[in-house]
């Protein structure tokens, strides 16, 4: 059974919508740059998604604005024509929220707080529920006035693979006929302190499979689709989720979690990995994930098959990561690009020599033909690993 993706919003360090994002990506155009922001200590290269401009949080309850909540809102007004009729042709009932994050409204806990060391008291337009994991479902489900099922994974960078994964089981389960879904981080302090305290932080912009790789660069973003049964252009054909149990932080480096991962998404897909057109590689550009990937990657699908990591361009955006990185796939999947142009990957080539040599995209390149079958990894903290398969149907 093959899950449609009718539509899709994305605002990322690449652009504030679908145009602006795919032109963006084509052309190998990094939106990580350096920043103070949330490091005033230190700078560092971040993500960063447009900061004016965003929609207005002032309608919503105070527990729902949040910055985190604004970059959801962005996401669905370039799908919400298509959303609107969906509810109107199913009702209400039949539609649901399934959405990734990790980071939800810290940021605004962060501010209050300071504004409490400052001056004495929390600031009048703090509300604890604006930091809580489930806001962004039950915010866009009161947007939408929908009543099916609304709720959020939060399994750090596995979130919102887990998330479209679930929202596929809602409408194989006859519960829902379409669901909302993909994920949304925001950009804090707070993760950009935890991760520098575990030393994956990079100073510069992060070089995914080099000898010279130096850690991440945290970034934010929101992608949504509209998935149903009726038919379109690309469809979520497979998913995969395992989990390692092997380390809080660390992967497990057999990458036997991941393998279980990727096959099961193959599978549900019908698919060999012999037809896999492009691999999406979750690439943190950290030591021991790189090691994990490349090992998996190359004992599944050779060193034929092109992969890329399109986190130097948008920043890792944690728990929207994985539903950003899809949206850049379902973009190349589209009729307006009859080459399979496929995501770059920035990098200064200097491939490290410990790891197996795989095919890397670089600006530019193509199959030659429309992309069908990508391949999208996310492995998260914890174990928890998770694999995608979107395939084009026309």
């Amino acid at each position: 059974m093959s899950f449609y993706l009718n539509d899709c919003g994305i605002v990322c360090a690449l652009g504030a919508s679908r145009d602006e994002v795919r032109d963006a990506l084509l052309r190998g155009a990094s939106g990580v740059l350096p920043t103070t922001r949330y490091s005033p200590a230190r700078e560092l290269p971040l993500g960063q998604a447009a900061v004016t401009g965003l929609p207005a949080v002032d309608h919503l309850p105070p527990a729902q604005r949040s910055r985190n909540n604004q970059l959801v809102l962005a996401a669905l007004a370039q799908i919400r024509p298509a959303v609107d009729a969906a509810i109107a042709r199913h009702g209400a009932d039949r539609v649901g929220v399934v959405l990734g994050t990790s980071t939800s409204g810290i940021a605004e806990t962060e501010l209050a707080l300071k504004a409490m060391q400052e001056q004495g008291a929390l600031p009048p337009q703090f509300h604890y529920g604006q930091q809580e994991m489930g806001s962004p479902a039950g915010m866009l489900a009161a947007e939408l006035g929908i009543s099916g099922p609304a709720y959020v994974h939060s399994s750090a960078c596995s979130s919102s693979a887990k998330a479209m994964a679930s929202a596929a089981r809602l409408i194989a389960m006859g519960l829902c006929d379409a669901v909302v879904t993909g994920g949304a981080d925001s950009l804090c302090g707070f993760t950009v302190a935890g991760f520098s305290a575990l030393e994956s932080v990079s100073a510069e912009r992060c070089n995914p499979l080099s000898a010279n790789r130096k850690g991440i660069n945290i970034g934010e973003g929101a992608a949504l689709f509209l998935m149903s049964r009726e038919p379109a252009a690309v469809a979520l054909c497979g998913w995969g989720e395992s989990s390692d149990g092997h380390h809080i932080s660390a992967p497990d480096p057999s990458g036997a979690g991941a393998k279980l991962a990727i096959g099961q998404a193959l599978q549900r897909a019908g698919l060999e990995a012999a037809q896999i057109d492009y691999v999406n590689l979750h690439g943190t550009a950290t030591p021991q994930n790189d090691a994990m990937e490349a090992g998996v990657v190359a004992d599944l699908f050779g060193a034929a098959v092109p992969v890329s990591s399109t986190k130097p361009l948008t920043g890792h955006t944690l728990g929207a990561a994985a539903a950003i990185e899809a949206a850049l796939c379902w973009l190349l999947m589209q009729d307006d690009n009859p080459q399979g142009h496929l995501p770059p990957q920035l990098w200064d080539g200097a491939a490290d020599p410990a790891l197996p040599a795989l095919n890397v995209a670089a600006p530019g390149t193509n199959l030659g033909r429309p992309l069908r079958r990508a391949l999208s990894n996310s492995f998260a903290f914890g174990g928890s690993n998770a694999a995608l398969v979107l395939g084009r149907m026309a």
